[in-house]
């Protein structure tokens, strides 16, 4: 408990809570509520009639057990404010809801699933050295049965990870499962920060899709909300009848998405928070955790002129040390946080302790360069190897997350300059851009085939675009982009070191050209682009005392739409005073990669 005060528990809710006991013994309820005037418990097992709690711990928790109390029941709190006042809630700690829009907890047994996935959990080790490959999902809209309803997590567990195994991804990104009652929220405004959403299933299901995930050797991340909280009465606002989890302030107590704002400097909120993390770590063996919005942490509501919020940051920063102390290759990843230094360096050097950070500069770059026509790119020359002037000053991820499918007029891959064949011709030599670049990647569901529409959540993702010849060319494209990614250590193993990569063109010469080298610790791969609509003949690649190299890539073969022969040609390198050069011709919106 006083861990649990101070702000140091990550074990909270195998306390709080409603938990089977042994024996068909019942259930023990358990929440904490120290303004309540007293608490009673409602639910299928009393007929939702009231069950007073007993107080306990200087009046601040309420338990009691009840024996006729089953796995499955539903059940809520009512918090009395003063003797004849009350408001029903959720339980804070509640493994399970129902689905929207009732709103009651349910019980659940977290012990109910035996997990088959030994080997993977026993294998897992440190990511920067390795590939990592992320297929950003959400479950609601990947697809849908015939009559639109939601597929459930064991239904997901066979289509979604037979899909994401086949397109080469090495990771899934789940998008929040946490409890929430408003679809168009994505999740993002929690009601059950314990509760798998009950849209797909129970937590039985939730439990099955990550096991199946790990046989199959893909990785599992989750989207997790640590700033803010939705404001339905029966969720955590106004919990025990005044500010608990939210701040009592009224300038910092909403957000701008008219959330509540977790208030960082409580000990308690700082355990339920911390706990939150543990328990999809522990009890579900997620692999990582997507924390978004840490900049709403680091300034007080975001904004910079109002300045740090240094109870925020502390909390971050103690919260991901304590998970890498419990799980030292969980993976913990962060969006957009500015110009914030130090967000991906160790604690103890005085950074944050995330593994990687969005790097939301680069998506806006790239995105504007390719809405960019031919003729502007080559007067912005220089947007798109911008990215590299700061790009070790963090451990960058290059994401086209849902951000970039959801909050534009167009999707990623309308907003690509020209007509459909040039459009098609671009967002390959764009991936390859982005796969040869330094950092881990993060795509977005249906950015492999070329989406064209604005994603919203509600429907499902426009299979048909598949069985279009060009489409289903691009899909065929990213998934051999994809293998190469993980068979080639040159573009991964070296991505956060210095020596692991080199410009060999980035001049400003009235053209679209650019190339650099990958070098790993066994070979290196030479990477070339040309984002121009003309092709560039005979163009001129300095490579070194490299004599022959081999094109082991073309985002222009015929096999992925393109116009050029898949032939095993090895090109000869001229001797030339100041090194080797290769001469290719490249075709237009082409990107190329060679190999010695």
């Amino acid at each position: 408990m006083q861990d649990f005060y101070n702000g140091n528990s990550f074990e909270a809710y195998k306390y709080f809570g409603a938990h089977l006991l042994p024996e068909g013994q019942g259930v023990v309820f358990r929440t904490f509520a120290p303004g309540a005037a007293k608490v009673a418990v409602v639910g299928d097992f009393n007929q939702f009639e009231e069950t007073f709690l007993e107080p306990v711990y200087d009046d601040n928790i309420y338990e009691i057990v009840l024996p006729e109390a089953k796995e499955g029941m539903r059940y809520k709190y009512r918090i009395y404010k003063n003797e004849t006042e009350y408001q029903e809630h959720c339980d804070p700690y509640g493994f399970g809801m129902e689905v929207r829009p009732g709103s009651c907890s349910v019980i659940r047994d977290l012990a109910d699933y035996e997990f088959q996935d030994e080997a993977w959990m026993a294998e897992r080790k440190d990511s920067k050295k390795n590939p990592v490959n992320i297929y950003e999902v959400h479950l609601g809209s990947f697809r849908k049965k015939e009559n639109g309803d939601w597929l459930t997590y064991e239904e997901l567990a066979e289509e979604l990870v037979s899909y994401v195994k086949q397109e080469g991804y090495n990771y899934i990104e789940f998008m929040p499962l946490a409890e929430h009652p408003l679809d168009e929220s994505w999740g993002y405004q929690n009601t059950g920060f314990f509760s798998p959403t009950a849209r797909y299933g129970t937590a039985t299901g939730l439990k099955k899709l990550v096991d199946v995930c790990h046989q199959n050797g893909i990785g599992v991340i989750m989207d997790c909300m640590m700033v803010c909280f939705a404001v339905d009465s029966y969720g955590l606002a106004q919990y025990d009848g005044q500010p608990l989890y939210e701040y009592p302030h009224k300038d910092v107590a909403i957000n701008e998405w008219g959330s509540c704002n977790f208030i960082h400097s409580r000990g308690e909120v700082r355990s339920f928070l911390q706990s939150v993390a543990n328990y999809w770590l522990e009890e579900y063996h997620f692999d990582g955790l997507h924390f978004g919005s840490i900049d709403r942490l680091i300034y007080w509501q975001g904004q910079k002129y109002r300045g740090t919020n240094g109870s925020a940051m502390d909390f971050v920063k103690r919260m991901n040390q304590g998970i890498k102390e419990r799980f030292p290759h969980c993976i913990l990843i962060t969006g957009n946080t500015g110009s914030f230094p130090k967000i991906t360096k160790e604690i103890s050097t005085g950074g944050f302790g995330f593994d990687y950070k969005w790097d939301s500069n680069w998506v806006e770059d790239i995105l504007k360069y390719m809405a960019y026509t031919p003729q502007l790119r080559k007067k912005q020359y220089y947007i798109l190897p911008y990215s590299m002037v700061y790009f070790y000053e963090e451990s960058i991820m290059l994401a086209f997350s849902h951000d970039e499918a959801a909050h534009r007029e167009k999707s990623l891959f309308q907003g690509i300059y020209g007509e459909t064949k040039e459009k098609l011709a671009q967002a390959k030599a764009m991936y390859m851009y982005m796969y040869a670049h330094p950092g881990k990647k993060l795509n977005f569901m249906g950015n492999e085939f070329g989406e064209n529409k604005v994603w919203n959540g509600k429907e499902a993702l426009s299979w048909e675009l598949t069985q279009q010849k060009e489409f289903g060319k691009l899909q065929y494209f990213l998934q051999k982009l994809n293998e190469l990614y993980a068979r080639e250590q040159s573009l991964y193993e070296n991505d956060y070191e210095e020596e692991g990569f080199g410009w060999l063109d980035c001049q400003k010469n009235g053209n679209c050209m650019y190339a650099f080298q990958r070098r790993g610790s066994v070979d290196s791969i030479y990477c070339v682009f040309n984002f121009d609509e003309a092709p560039m003949g005979d163009y001129v690649l300095n490579v070194g005392e490299t004599e022959q190299v081999q094109v082991i890539l073309s985002s222009d073969w015929e096999c992925f739409g393109g116009n050029t022969r898949q032939e095993k040609i090895m090109i000869t390198a001229e001797k030339k005073a100041g090194g080797n050069r290769l001469k290719l011709d490249v075709p237009a919106y082409t990107a190329l990669y060679l190999k010695r």
